[in-house]
């Protein structure tokens, strides 16, 4: 039992609960010898603990777990929520339990559901925005954001399918300017627009003037989308001193680095959703 107990994350003690309560101990048994737990019965322990550190109930998720019959390893079990807010709130305290499993799987399915837009200002952000508050508060949880990060760009990847006929002729160019290494908007931008079915060429993090002067000569991107999250890398220049392409790409600046009067002939966008619409203008949608 204490070798099943430290392979799920969980006491002993629990373990005798779930097996005196709701029925999910060990099936197998041999002559002379004490019951043991099967592979079956090791998925339906972990189908509980997951869906227990969801917010599930005991007594539901011992329901769910027990109706799993025949499979040694389990599909990973996402809960209908009720509301958004209680997805965010299964994906945080999933980020602190580091189950990337289940927040992978979760944020997979509410993408295929609600779409890129969707999940990110209404689950991603506000989960992103708890850690955020923890850190502020008690100085704790950067290394969980850090993960949850990660996992949001590794789920946006693999969301992303292969545009065989994109709407756009020239791929819009993005570009996290300056020393900027925060760039999680962009992979949910780039997400977005491939929703759209319009092609981006994101250059990443940390990206020189002159690079980006580089491609833009090479390219001639109808739209130009420059993020900035800290106000040292929001430099004006980066913009004004591309190279002059005919026709001339409209410039979006995301990100709240920027100053809006430093920034005149450029559009400033607040959300993701501004920032779609800009790039279709861009294209001529």
């Amino acid at each position: 039992m204490a070798a099943v107990a430290r392979q799920l994350g969980v006491a002993p003690a629990t373990l005798r609960t779930w097996d005196r309560r709701y029925g999910l101990g060990p099936t197998s048994h041999e002559a002379g010898a004490h019951r043991r737990y099967g592979r079956v019965d090791l998925a339906r322990l972990m189908i509980m603990r997951r869906l227990i550190s969801t917010g599930v109930s005991p007594r539901d998720a011992a329901e769910e777990a027990k109706a799993h019959k025949g499979k040694a390893a389990p599909e990973i079990v996402i809960p209908e929520f009720e509301a958004r807010e209680d997805l965010v709130l299964a994906v945080y305290k999933a980020a602190y339990k580091t189950d990337v499993v289940f927040i992978e799987t979760a944020l997979k399915k509410d993408l295929a559901e609600f779409g890129v837009d969707s999940s990110w200002s209404q689950v991603m952000v506000p989960v992103l925005l708890l850690l955020g508050q923890d850190w502020e508060s008690e100085g704790k949880g950067v290394e969980i954001e850090h993960m949850l990060t990660e996992i949001i760009k590794r789920t946006f990847r693999s969301s992303i399918e292969i545009i065989d006929v994109p709407l756009n002729a020239r791929p819009v160019l993005l570009a996290a300017v300056g020393e900027e290494q925060h760039n999680l908007a962009i992979h949910a931008l780039v997400a977005a627009l491939a929703e759209r079915k319009i092609q981006t060429l994101f250059l990443g993090a940390r990206t020189p003037i002159e690079a980006l002067s580089a491609v833009v000569s090479l390219s001639a991107p109808p739209a130009i989308f420059l993020w900035a999250q800290l106000t040292e890398n929001a430099n004006p220049e980066f913009f004004r001193k591309l190279p002059v392409v005919r026709p001339a790409p409209r410039i979006i600046l995301g990100g709240p680095g920027w100053d809006r009067d430093a920034c005149r002939g450029a559009t400033v966008v607040e959300d993701l959703a501004q920032a779609c619409l800009e790039i279709e203008r861009a294209v001529g949608l």
